[in-house]
């Protein structure tokens, strides 16, 4: 109705000419208004269906395809990405694909950056892993009774006098706890990378370097400040019954500078299997260095066999005489007068004792802008028992 009055308006109070107009232009406006909301509207839903398909990709990139292939497609976007906001600064498909933003700004995308640390791998001693260890949560030191006397007895006849026997003597064994620390510092840029945990590093670092400075105390060390070592103990070639206390029996290889004898055979070591006592030898293991090992794989016995057995699976331990081999690059090798093959049941005849593990403390305030990182713990080892081991030395009598 409206509609029709407005024409019949038109016809009687305006110009046909000048209605037309006002009409198109109308329609344009109203047509203009429309085009640009259908526009906005069609930009929403394609960045919607943009934002979907981004998602899609950083939870199964792809839909079903295989992780290497889903990895090869993750990489190629962020880099196409990262590319992108250094050329032009655009951010926002780098936003959606961050694995996290970075609090002081920036975006830890990682991309074409490893994401480990390529390093080298150093020889970690078994003593400990042999060896009891024990914990301590209080104290500077580890003691305990040692009972290696034997009490008198004697046959005796029904009327006949009791005299004194002789007497067992328990005795005392302490080790002390001893610190070693490590202080290291690292840059602030460093720690800033994206790429890689170089904190996490560096307490790896430490753990290691600690493992293996103790691992040569353990057979080594003065016991000044540090464990003592069973190779620092005083050796005798007099067996159990008779040498000094605290005294570690060694037999000889048979030669003056090999562990081979006279002959080129394996008997010292078949004599130093056999003087330990059976005891102690069903859980014994040697420890050698890589060195002796080598000459020891080449050893045969009197009935010109060889005397090491390598494992028969994968990963398993060599054996030599039944019993397993560990190798310690901690030992000496072969050379006049050396001790550079031990047998032994170490859980024994060695104690570790532990206090508290590694403290560690991460400063960043006192060196700006570097980090330090300091780190120590308290630990120490001796030999608890001096029956339970056995040393060869390169000695031909």
């Amino acid at each position: 109705m409206n509609a029709i009055n407005t024409a019949i308006e038109f016809k009687n109070d305006a110009d046909p000419i000048e209605t037309k107009e006002a009409v198109d232009a109308d329609l344009e406006q109203k047509f203009g208004e429309y085009h640009e909301a259908t526009a906005a509207a069609l930009k929403a839903a394609e960045d919607r269906a943009d934002e979907l398909e981004a998602r899609m990709n950083r939870l199964s990139f792809g839909g079903g395809m295989d992780s290497k292939a889903a990895g090869e497609l993750k990489a190629k976007k962020e880099h196409e990405a990262f590319g992108r906001f250094i050329k032009t600064g655009d951010e926002t498909e780098l936003k959606s694909m961050s694995a996290g933003n970075d609090t002081e700004g920036g975006y830890l995308v990682g991309t074409n950056l490893a994401t480990t640390i390529n390093s080298r791998i150093f020889d970690q001693s078994p003593i400990r892993r042999l060896a009891r260890v024990i914990p301590l949560t209080s104290g500077s030191e580890w003691s305990e009774p040692t009972d290696f006397d034997d009490l008198g007895a004697e046959w005796v006849a029904e009327k006949a006098a009791r005299t004194e026997t002789d007497n067992a003597e328990l005795g005392m064994v302490t080790i002390p706890l001893n610190e070693i620390f490590s202080h290291q510092t690292v840059t602030q840029k460093l720690l800033d990378l994206s790429f890689a945990d170089v904190g996490g590093w560096i307490e790896n670092k430490i753990a290691d370097k600690f493992a293996r400075t103790e691992g040569v105390s353990y057979v080594t060390g003065n016991g000044v400040g540090k464990p003592r070592g069973f190779l620092d103990y005083a050796t005798s070639a007099d067996p159990d019954a008779t040498r000094a206390a605290w005294t570690l029996q060694f037999v000889n290889s048979g030669s003056a500078t090999t562990v081979s004898d006279a002959d080129g055979q394996a008997n010292g070591i078949v004599d130093l299997f056999w003087s330990l006592n059976a005891a102690y030898r069903r859980n014994a293991t040697w420890v050698m260095s890589s060195a002796t090992a080598n000459a020891v794989d080449k050893l045969k016995d009197s009935n010109k066999q060889y005397i090491w057995r390598n494992g028969m699976t994968a990963g398993a331990q060599p054996e030599l005489l039944g019993r397993p081999v560990e190798i310690d690059e901690n030992m000496p090798a072969p050379g006049a007068g050396t001790l550079p093959i031990a047998f032994g049941d170490f859980a024994k005849a060695y104690t570790v004792v532990d206090w508290s593990g590694i403290k560690s403390i991460r400063d960043m305030y006192s060196d700006k802008p570097n980090v330090i990182f300091y780190a120590y713990r308290r630990t120490g080892g001796g030999l608890s028992n001096p029956y339970a081991i056995k040393l060869l030395k390169c000695a031909s009598s």
